[in-house]
């Protein structure tokens, strides 16, 4: 039987074969697939598409997902009359909880002052705590956040001043905010993109996480998110000095992207020889390019900071006094456990204006232990593991050890996740979870005199959030020992995001100690 081609074929026959097929690789694609006609042809021509690429499609994904987030917030920049004849925003009996609408952004306009022209830092005022007693308050924020608060304070104001459609200030603000952080998640889903190599698809979980519905606009961290995802790309692209320059800027925006600084350390120490001429691979030392992208970052971080701190000192370390002398947030596990069983805390019952110092012991203590924990998976695993992995185990350990997890701090882990353990169902119920806290906490804030929910029905869900994030470690510490079963190590693959560690050889540590060294794969 002869087979005819309904057409001309094409004169290049070239196809990116090599490319992931989520249709034909992951059950739950290939059933969604059915609905736009079914899985990719076995003949298909891949990649030969010359608008409509990949990245591009992913790209759309989350701009809708953003409009969708936008909507979500937009219920808490809705004006009603203020009763003295004015206009406010519609905030009466609670709306921004029981339309589920809140963003840390809306309050902070007035509370930290911006609403006024004061520059971060450098404007004081004065809070009474719940004690009565007063204190003096600065700018909250790191660096690079504070200021970026700055600027869309100024482009809110000149917009006020304008002839452009009017609005109340604070409405224009949380626009203006809200553009700067949607380019932000962009910047990551299509850093997320290149990082995941042929399996690019990986990243539409990126840009279409439920996550990003609820939390894209709560407050200020997916510009942290970008500089991270930035970074790692840096990284992948083996620009080391690239790579600890966005380390160091989203550290100055949120602390955590320089925790991504540890795993990067502890691959190239695994991946460094001692023997001369053994030891160079793709141009540069390992060992030397992670001290190269350390440098960077510490270096970027300080050179943001340092005229701020000079200048406005007290302003400046506002950030770190009051993340020392909080208390346990609602969604940390150190309060999950006192709220089922009334247990007072490491520090006993303390006053609002009291510091938690064992609790804040116990918490560095935990990290540095979990870290180190991490790190011996790291050195000691028969095969050495890729980047993603030791990323992703290292932001959630400080998430479930830390005595603060911000509900918006779980965009933290959503690239780190999808490129770490690209399993489309698993990854979709942890996220699904997660974003679904947002509606028992809303209640809860409520307060039952205003038919909100108790605090357990809260802090159950945060405990079901946490023991699934739990599991996805478990899972990547799994593959970690059992590399065969990794998804992205298929075909020949070593690590897309570990730049000069990709393929590089992974040898026998000689000069480390036997605690430390490799072991072998065990063969069942």
């Amino acid at each position: 039987m002869r087979y005819v081609s309904p057409a001309p074929l094409a004169a290049d026959l070239r196809s990116a074969d090599d490319r992931d097929k989520p249709s034909r690789t992951d059950t739950l694609t290939a059933q969604l697939c059915d609905l736009i006609g079914g899985p990719v042809g076995d003949h298909a021509l891949i990649g030969r598409v010359r608008f409509w690429t990949p990245t591009r499609v992913l790209l759309a994904f989350a701009v809708l997902f953003l409009a969708f987030s936008w909507f979500g917030k937009a219920g808490c920049i809705q004006q009603a009359p203020d009763g003295s004849g004015g206009i406010g925003l519609d905030w009466n009996n609670g709306r921004q909880y029981v339309a589920m609408c809140y963003s840390d952004t809306v309050p902070l306009y007035g509370a930290e002052h911006l609403n006024e022209g004061a520059f971060p830092y450098k404007k004081q005022w004065t809070d009474f705590g719940a004690d009565g007693k007063p204190q003096t308050r600065y700018m909250e924020y790191p660096v690079v956040s504070g200021l970026y608060q700055y600027g869309a304070m100024g482009i809110a104001k000149a917009w006020k001043q304008s002839h452009l459609p009017g609005a109340l200030e604070v409405v224009i603000y949380f626009n203006v905010v809200a553009v700067g952080l949607a380019v932000a998640w962009l910047i990551t889903v299509w850093a997320s993109a290149q990082l995941a190599g042929r399996r690019v698809w990986d990243a539409a979980l990126v840009a279409l996480s439920p996550l990003v519905l609820v939390h894209a606009f709560t407050n200020f961290d997916t510009l942290a998110t970008a500089f991270a995802a930035g970074g790692l790309l840096a990284w992948g692209r083996r620009r080391p000095w690239l790579a600890g320059i966005l380390l160091g800027l989203g550290g100055a925006a949120k602390l955590y992207p320089l925790l991504l600084l540890g795993p990067i350390l502890i691959l190239c120490l695994r991946a460094e020889r001692w023997h001369e001429g053994e030891n160079v691979w793709g141009g540069m030392r390992p060992l030397r390019a992670g001290l190269t992208a350390v440098a960077g970052a510490v270096i970027t971080w300080l050179a943001v900071n340092a005229p701020i701190a000079v200048l406005y000192g007290k302003g400046w370390r506002e950030f770190f006094r009051l993340n020392t002398e909080r208390h346990a947030d609602p969604d940390s596990v150190y309060n999950v456990i006192t709220s089922f069983t009334g247990w007072k805390g490491f520090d006993g019952a303390l006053g609002s204006a009291e510091t938690p110092t064992m609790l804040n012991s116990v918490s560095l203590l935990l990290f540095i232990a979990a870290c180190a924990g991490i790190g011996w998976i790291g050195l000691t695993a028969a095969r050495r593991p890729r980047l993603a992995q030791l990323a992703f185990l290292v932001v959630a350990a400080f998430l479930l050890t830390n005595k603060v997890w911000s509900p918006q701090y779980s965009l933290w882990l959503v690239p780190l996740a999808v490129l770490a353990l690209p399993q489309r169902r698993i990854l979709l119920a942890w996220m699904t979870i997660d974003a679904l806290v947002w509606v028992p906490r809303m209640y809860y804030y409520l307060g039952t005199d205003h038919k909100g929910i108790p605090e357990q029905w809260f802090t159950g869900t945060v405990a079901i959030r946490d023991i699934t994030v739990i599991i996805l470690c478990g899972l990547i510490i799994r593959q970690i020992y059992h590399p065969g079963e990794d998804p992205i190590r298929r075909d020949g693959v070593d690590d897309p995001a570990g730049g000069i560690l990709d393929r590089a050889p992974d040898p026998d540590q000689p000069w480390l100690p036997p605690l430390l060294r490799p072991r072998p794969a065990v063969v069942t």
